[in-house]
């Protein structure tokens, strides 16, 4: 029996009129798509060559010349056509349609007669394939490119490149799974798990949920497969060449099966492409056990190890997980793409478990930790996503090297901006979800919908503007069914009222729940109060002791030297009552500022390093704050914090 209590609305149902999402899916028509499109075809002067494109061209047999790029360069393309396909659901556009449909024809040339594709190998190493799944990306690759293929099916009703990936992944399942003869194997990257869910789910063939099954719990077993492929190629490692002596099985999340798992280990992005793909399988299966598992690995995420804005990922050595509460600022890895995997993750839990926890952290990234990675101007990104920027260190320390202070208009481990696109481009598939009876808002983003609840068509708009301020307007379509609201967690009250009558409704999971027969005359308003806030850190959690983050409503600030001058640890925050907020359109239209009171440290009239303390000497200041996904966006920025001192 499968545990799905609620279906999300697919984007196609859901148009978004939101003055904030609007603004960057029109940065992402504008803007994104079109940069990155240039960029796979190597014609931005001035940025690493991607070479993507010239890849397949090769691949095909139109040109001649090596392979280019990283060894997951093909998943570039794949994530361009995937967010080429949900702006197409979301409006058409018969000029990029075509340009898709051309760069799929190209990928059906490319392919194998066998249905392999995977331009790495076709090019570079013909006679390695399925030889390294632990370090090369062939399943990595396919994962993508197969999710590209159902979201374009489900765009445009054209089904070639659907039916590339299906040839693709029966031939992954020839050669892989439990059966004597086959590879016993399972992707050292996972993100086949979340596609063969959706090739499931598009086309009714068990066989890809079968084999999602197969490689989730395949992972961890013993012997270890990849260090059986290891020895079988005589210890030879792909990256940085050389031998290899022993496989890290932390780092890919395959030191123990998933369902043993308590913790979350391992190079960020790859736990949430996993979690997602078993939060997603235990869903349509009904399997109970590995439900819990993935509420247990979610668990150990949200409450230990994630930042405030997000993020997730503590450490560059790995792109990794450290250890529960180590969360430095500074030098923080927090990859775009492992905020982007638990926007997926926390998709899944809540088509299983309609509850708040799961929408508070899905909000959290959205307006912070994900689109923190792109600059507003839509050309130029982060990989790695700090709370704390001190440029100089960046520049002179080897502890904080990886940090940057300014988005780069690209690189050439380009996998954040794509993934990026995708998310903003499909954002209105996250907004609502409905069951039998039940029609639920997970998201306040000005939108209007029309939903299936319990096989009868129902239609919902919202309007309001959010995130800036908390008075959110929602027209219910006729019918007898539950109108559920989200209540964040961050909201200490609320009001709602029905055609200005203020109701008392009941609170399930989260959920303010108003039962009744809609006439679709009714005009229901949700206040939730947004003042400035003070968020303080868990005392185990020892980098931000006697700090204190500014957040309003669900957005997360931060403090630029642009703004408030350099040294900004120098700075102590009172009292959030004294702060007020200013609309200021400089950044971003309709964008609040906080402005309050602050004490500065004075700087010392003696060049000692050290003396005796005879009491802290402090000037009075006045600082501003900006919101955390809008920092780097000024040429003067030098320096920059999320967590502030708390005198």
């Amino acid at each position: 029996m499968r545990l799905v209590t609620n279906e999300f609305a697919p984007l196609k149902n859901v148009r978004v009129t939101d003055g904030f999402f609007s603004r960057y899916q029109e940065i992402a028509r504008d803007k994104i798509i079109p940069f990155q499109w240039r960029a796979i075809n190597d014609a931005v002067p001035g940025i690493e060559p991607s070479h993507a494109i010239r890849n397949f061209r090769i691949a095909a047999g139109l040109e001649e010349g090596e392979f280019g790029g990283m060894v997951f360069q093909d998943s570039d393309v794949a994530k361009w056509l995937e967010s080429v396909a949900y702006r197409l659901t979301i409006s058409p556009d018969p000029e990029l349609e075509k340009t898709a449909d051309g760069v799929i024809d190209l990928i059906a040339a490319a392919q194998d007669e066998d249905g392999y594709l995977d331009t790495y190998f076709q090019i570079a190493e013909p006679d390695r394939k399925f030889t390294n799944l632990n370090e090369c990306h062939e399943l990595y690759c396919a994962g993508h490119m197969t999710e590209a293929a159902v979201a374009y099916y489900e765009a445009t009703g054209k089904d070639k490149l659907l039916g590339v990936m299906r040839r693709c992944v029966d031939l992954i399942d020839q050669k892989i799974g439990p059966e004597e003869g086959k590879l016993h194997g399972y992707p050292g990257h996972p993100e086949l798990e979340l596609a063969l869910c959706r090739l499931y789910r598009a086309t009714g063939e068990e066989k890809y949920l079968n084999l999602c099954k197969y490689m989730i719990d395949a992972r961890g077993t013993n012997p270890c497969f990849f260090e059986e492929e290891l020895e079988k190629r005589d210890h030879r490692a792909f990256w940085g060449g050389g031998r290899q002596e022993r496989v890290d099985r932390k780092y890919n999340q395959s030191h123990k099966p998933i369902r043993e798992q308590k913790e979350a280990v391992g190079h960020s992005v790859r736990a949430g492409y996993l979690y997602t793909g078993a939060a997603d399988l235990a869903a349509e299966t009904g399997d109970e056990e590995l439900a819990r598992a993935v509420r247990t690995l979610w668990d150990n995420v949200t409450k230990r190890q994630m930042y405030v804005t997000g993020a997730i990922g503590s450490q560059v050595w790995g792109e990794a997980f450290s250890f529960d509460y180590h969360l430095p600022n500074d030098s923080v890895y927090g990859e775009t793409c492992a905020a982007i995997s638990m926007v997926f993750f926390a998709k899944q839990m809540l088509r299983m478990y309609p509850i708040r926890k799961y929408a508070d952290v899905l909000e959290r990234l959205i307006y912070n930790g994900t689109i923190s990675g792109m600059s507003l101007d839509g050309e130029h990104f982060f990989y790695t996503n700090p709370l704390a920027v001190w440029e100089e260190a960046t520049k002179r320390s080897g502890v904080t090297g990886h940090i940057r202070s300014k988005r780069p208009g690209w690189f050439g481990c380009a996998c954040c901006p794509p993934n990026l696109a995708r998310m903003i481009t499909s954002l209105g598939s996250y907004i609502y979800s409905t069951s039998a009876d039940t029609a639920y808002v997970h998201l306040y983003v000005g939108s209007e919908a029309e939903l299936d609840v319990g096989g009868n068509r129902v239609t919902l708009s919202q309007s309001g503007n959010y995130p800036w301020d908390g008075h959110i307007v929602l027209s219910p379509g006729a019918g007898t069914y539950s109108l559920a609201l989200r209540i964040p967690s961050w909201a200490r009250s609320f009001r709602v009222t029905c055609n200005g009558e203020v109701l008392h409704p009941a609170m399930t999971g989260g959920y303010a729940v108003l039962r009744r027969t809609w006439t679709g005359e009714e005009r229901v308003e949700l206040d939730l109060p947004m003042p400035v806030e003070f968020v303080e850190a868990n005392p185990l959690l020892r980098e931000d002791n006697g700090r204190v983050a500014i957040q309003r409503g669900p957005v997360v600030y931060c403090l630029e030297s642009a703004d408030n001058g350099d040294d900004l640890d120098a700075l102590e925050v009172l009292t959030p009552e004294d702060f007020r907020t200013e609309t200021d359109c400089s950044l971003f239209p309709g964008m609040v500022k906080i402005v309050g009171p602050a004490l500065r440290r004075k700087p010392w009239n003696s060049d000692a390093l050290y003396r005796l303390s005879d009491g802290e000497d402090f000037e009075e200041t006045e600082i501003t704050a900006i919101p955390y996904a809008f920092w780097a966006n000024r040429e003067d920025t030098r320096e920059m914090t999320v967590w502030i001192r708390r005198g």
